[in-house]
């Protein structure tokens, strides 16, 4: 497996968000944390949630649940303890339903540039699939960060993604990868075998309503090498996948995604994005 790391960091350098370029650089452990810092703020709203593009087919500039995933994804690369992170908590708070969840989308004020999927999103709703993700990565934070560990939002959606997960017959492909990144993140050992069981031999869960060639795939499912859904898939399924990772690297050094866009700025988001994440991967893996 070769992964040209000076052509991915060109590749952001033409092609990506600010953001990106810095959280690359912390993944490759030479990042200016507050520059990275620094670089979220922009997308934060006074309410303290995160909006205006953030999640790139969310164009609006209104604070949304799927801001709040791409901050604490920042916040876990920055990996030390930030005001942003518990303020993030509190908003998240006051957005929740009563059953602890959150709803895929708040309602969007200035849809222009937004995917359908978040301007149709029934507001009043909680979505696990959105819940498990936020989540998920709000516990990678919660790993250095007492404050996030102990916030009563994270206490309340652990409970209602647990409670969802066990009453699930079926998911989609989407609710299945960010359930089973939830029960790595929350180290449930218990639900990762039922939820197995939803997955195909070849690992593969295609993504209805989406492209194509749109799926979800067993790095999705399991993108940490030490946690508990990674039992549900053979060393060499994972070996294959990484391969098959490092080899889609492109002539211009970022990565594609194998999903639609729905603004000419989203195109270029999406690729700086999906780069920061498919070297993350592979890193954390042991590629690279």
């Amino acid at each position: 497996m070769v992964v040209d790391l000076a052509a991915a960091t060109r590749f952001l350098a033409g092609n990506g968000r600010i953001l990106d370029r810095h959280r690359l650089n912390l993944v490759l452990g030479q990042g200016d944390r507050d520059a990275a810092l620094a670089a979220v703020d922009g997308y934060r709203n006074p309410d303290g949630g995160y909006g205006w593009g953030l999640e790139p087919d969310l164009r609006s500039p209104g604070s949304q649940p799927g801001g709040a995933l791409h901050a604490f994804e920042v916040f876990a690369d920055v990996a030390a303890v930030t005001p942003r992170a518990l303020e993030l908590c509190d908003w998240l708070q006051t957005v929740s339903t009563v059953d602890g969840g959150l709803p895929f989308a708040l309602p969007i004020s200035e849809p222009a540039g937004c995917a359908p999927f978040w301007v149709d999103a029934d507001p009043s709703e909680s979505s696990l699939q959105i819940t498990a993700i936020v989540c998920a990565t709000a516990l990678r934070v919660a790993e250095f960060d007492s404050a996030v560990a102990k916030h009563p939002w994270l206490d309340s959606a652990v409970r209602f993604c647990l409670g969802a997960i066990e009453r699930a017959e079926t998911l989609s492909a989407l609710e299945l990868a960010f359930a089973l990144q939830f029960l790595d993140a929350a180290n449930e050992v218990r639900l990762v075998a039922k939820l197995g069981a939803l997955i195909p031999p070849d690992g593969l869960v295609h993504v209805d309503g989406g492209a194509v060639d749109e799926y979800m795939r067993p790095l999705d499912f399991s993108p940490y090498p030490s946690g508990p859904t990674r039992t549900l898939f053979s060393a060499g399924v994972i070996d294959e996948e990484l391969s098959a990772l490092a080899a889609r690297q492109c002539d211009d050094g970022g990565w594609m995604v194998d999903f639609d866009s729905y603004s000419p700025a989203a195109v270029l988001e999406w690729r700086g994005h999906a780069t920061v994440s498919a070297v993350a991967l592979l890193k954390r893996n042991g590629v690279i």
